[in-house]
C-alpha cells in the first residue's frame, strides 16, 4: 500500500509541499478538477518541479474536453514529465457538464468507454477512425478524414476511473489500469470491490484484481480529539449527498445507501433541499466522516491502515491540511505508520 497526496495547486507554498512530498517518496500526487481551476495546467507545471513522483489528475472532466484533445494533453504530460502521468477520468454530472461547460451530459457509462478507447488507440499510434454511441469520428458526410498522431513515437498513459456506480465499477475493471473510489469505507469494501472483478473477468484478460490500482482518498488529521474532528468532517459531507447531483441521481448517495446509510442519506439530502443545511450537515452520521478518512491518535490511524490494507487497497491519497510543515510532518507520519503496517502484515 502506497501514499499519494490530492492536493489544489494555486500557490507557491502548494508547489513546494507537492516538492517535498516528492522528497518523502509519495508515489502520485492528484490535482482535482471541478468547475474553478482545471487539474492539467497545475500537473504541467509540477512535472518542471519535481523529480519522480507521478503527476494525476483527478479528475478531468469526460465531455469538457473532445477525446482528441484529452489524448493530445495527455500525451504532452506524459513527454513533459518523462513518463509520470496517470491520466483521472471522470463523468462529473450533468449540472457541471451542461451548466458550466454548456455541454449535454451523455450517456456515463458509453462516453467513459468511448474516451478510453480512443484515447488509448490515439496513444497507440493508430489511426483515429471510431464509431460510437457518442463519438463518431470522423464525422459522417463531411471533409474529416481517419488522422494519426503527429508525435513519432507511441504515447499510452495508466488510466484511472473514478466510479461509484455498479456499472461503471464493472466498466473500470474491464478497462480501466486503477479506480480512484470515493464514499469507501473499508469494512464495507463489498460494496465495490465485487463489480470491479466483475468487469475484469468480463474482459477475460488473465489479469487479476490485485492488478488494478485501486486509490482512494482520505483525509488524515492526528489528533485527541477523535470526536470533534469525526464530526467536523461528517459535516463536510453535508454538499456531497445535498448538492453533487439532483434528487434521483446522486452516486454518492447510491454508494453510501450500498454501505448501510440509504435512510441517512436520504434524510440530509431532503434537509439540504428544503434549504435547511445547518441541520443537514448535523445529520450527516458521524461514522460517515470518521470511517472514510484516517483521523485520530497514531494508533488509530495505523487500525484504520490495517483494514485498508487487508481490503486490498493499493494506494492511499491523502487530503491533508494546515500548513506547509504541518502538512510535511502529518504526511512523513503517515508514511512512517504504512511502513510499519507493511512490516509487521509481510
Amino acid at each position: 500500500m502506497r501514499v499519494a497526496i490530492g492536493s489544489v495547486v494555486l500557490r507557491a507554498e502548494d508547489v513546494d509541499f507537492v516538492v517535498e512530498a516528492d522528497k518523502l517518496g509519495a508515489h502520485s500526487v492528484w490535482v482535482p478538477e471541478a468547475w474553478g481551476q482545471d487539474a492539467l495546467t497545475p500537473l504541467a507545471y509540477l512535472a518542471a518541479r519535481t523529480e519522480r513522483i507521478r503527476l494525476g489528475s483527478g479528475i478531468v472532466q469526460i465531455g469538457a474536453r473532445t477525446p482528441a484533445n484529452l489524448a493530445m494533453a495527455a500525451a504532452s504530460l506524459q513527454a513533459l514529465s518523462g513518463g509520470r502521468f496517470l491520466l483521472g477520468l471522470g463523468t462529473s454530472g450533468p449540472q457541471v457538464m451542461e451548466g458550466w461547460h454548456g455541454v449535454r451530459f451523455p450517456s456515463p457509462l458509453a462516453a467513459t468507454r468511448e474516451t478510453i478507447e480512443i484515447v488509448r488507440k490515439i496513444g497507440a499510434g493508430e489511426k483515429l477512425e471510431y464509431h460510437g454511441e457518442v463519438y463518431d469520428l470522423p464525422l459522417p458526410g463531411g471533409p474529416g478524414r481517419p488522422i494519426r498522431s503527429m508525435l513519432p513515437v507511441e504515447t499510452p498513459v495508466r488510466i484511472y476511473v473514478a466510479a461509484l456506480g455498479p456499472k461503471n465499477l464493472s466498466l473500470t475493471g474491464e478497462l480501466a489500469d486503477g479506480w480512484i473510489g470515493n464514499a469507501f469505507l473499508p469494512e464495507r469494501a463489498d460494496a465495490f470491490l465485487p463489480f470491479l472483478e466483475e468487469g475484469i473477468a468480463a474482459a477475460n484478460s488473465g489479469r487479476r484484481l490485485a492488478e488494478l490500482d485501486l486509490l482512494i482518498p482520505v483525509a488524515v488529521e492526528f489528533t485527541d480529539d477523535v470526536d470533534e474532528a469525526a464530526a467536523r468532517h461528517a459535516r463536510g459531507y453535508a454538499f456531497t449527498i445535498g448538492a453533487m447531483g439532483s434528487k434521483d441521481r446522486n452516486f454518492y448517495n447510491a454508494a453510501f445507501a450500498r454501505q448501510g446509510f440509504a435512510d441517512d442519506v436520504a434524510a440530509v439530502q431532503d434537509l439540504w433541499l428544503a434549504g435547511r443545511r445547518e441541520e443537514a450537515a448535523e445529520r450527516v452520521p458521524r461514522d460517515i466522516g470518521l470511517k472514510t478518512n484516517l483521523l485520530g491518535t497514531p494508533e488509530m490511524v495505523k487500525d484504520r491502515l490495517r483494514l485498508y490494507r487487508r481490503a486490498g487497497i493499493t494506494t492511499l491519497q491523502a487530503k491533508l491540511s494546515g500548513d506547509l510543515q504541518q502538512k510535511v510532518d502529518t504526511l512523513a507520519q503517515l508514511i512512517d505508520l504504512v511502513d510499519e503496517v507493511h512490516e509487521e502484515e509481510t
